[in-house]
Order: C-alpha cells, then sequence, then structure tokens
C-alpha cells in the first residue's frame, strides 16, 4: 500500500479510532465510521488533500441491524487515491450530519438523499424534497413494496434470472 494512502488510514483512524477498513474487489478503500464522527472525519479528509467530493448517496437494507447507509466518495486529485466513507444508520437514528459546510456539491446530492431515502441531514441549509412531489408521503428508493404485481400471471421466473 503506497505511503499516502497509509497517510489517509492514519487520518481516518485519528478522528474515529472504531473505523473499520476493507479493500474490495476492485481495490477501493472503503471506511465504515461512526454517524456521530462522519463530519470531523470527512472535515480531516478535506484539509489532507480530498478536495473532491465524487458522490454522496444512500442505501436501504431491510430486515437489518442497520437499515440504512449513507455512502461517500471523496478524491484526492493530487495523489489520485479514491476514498469510500459509510456511515451506517438505524431505523430509530437514520440521520448524519450535513457536509455542505465542506463541499458544496453535497447540498444536491443530501437532498436527493433526503428525497428518496428519507435520511436525515442534520445542519443543511434547505433540507427538502428535489426530484419528486413534495406531497409525497413515502420515499421510493426504500425496499419497502413488493417490485412485481403478484396479480399477474402472464410473467415467467425464466425470464428474470429465476
Amino acid at each position: 500500500m503506497p505511503d499516502f494512502f497509509e497517510n489517509t488510514r492514519t487520518i481516518i483512524e485519528a478522528v474515529d479510532d472504531s473505523a473499520s477498513y476493507s479493500l474490495d474487489n476492485w481495490n477501493e478503500h472503503n471506511f465504515i465510521v461512526s454517524s456521530d464522527l462522519l463530519f470531523d472525519v470527512i472535515k480531516a479528509l478535506k484539509e489532507n488533500g480530498y478536495q473532491y467530493l465524487i458522490d454522496l448517496t444512500g442505501a436501504h437494507y431491510p430486515d437489518t441491524e442497520y437499515e440504512y447507509q449513507v455512502v461517500y466518495h471523496v478524491q484526492n486529485l493530487i495523489e489520485n487515491l479514491r476514498v469510500r466513507i459509510k456511515v451506517n444508520l438505524t431505523t430509530e437514528k437514520n440521520e448524519v450530519s450535513s457536509i455542505v459546510d465542506l463541499y458544496n456539491a453535497a447540498n444536491w446530492m443530501e437532498r436527493e438523499t433526503f428525497d428518496f431515502y428519507g435520511i436525515i441531514f442534520t445542519g443543511h441549509p434547505n433540507l427538502k424534497r428535489i426530484l419528486n412531489l413534495d406531497d409525497m408521503d413515502y420515499h421510493p428508493m426504500r425496499k419497502e413494496y413488493k417490485l412485481e404485481d403478484e396479480t399477474r400471471n402472464d410473467k415467467s421466473d425464466k425470464y428474470f434470472g429465476r
């Protein structure tokens, strides 16, 4: 592992000593950090060369300990190193600090994640729906609904890889 990545790992673990690290099949560096320390971790990364927020999104994993996950991709353009930061959230506590103060691009990304998954970004300057209708009473990317209409009988599982 290159020295500049070891520095990154040291920076993250200095802020959140409970952060877990993994390297996935595509050589992406992944850290799972505490939701309470997320802002501090992202701030430390930005101060140490990770000037570019590539993406921020959510995920819903029903019937698991941590039902929601927020995923951040930041990149150090000088060293050409990308890091994925993940935060696990429960149904009872599905909120995390906004990083709009660090990256302006996070504004719409956080709104989109709120709109589709219902994850609350505390401290966001204008957290409201961005793509869906304001009067929607649900978040459409949550896996709370069946994918198919069970009353239909014109489908065969062999066409869907099952």
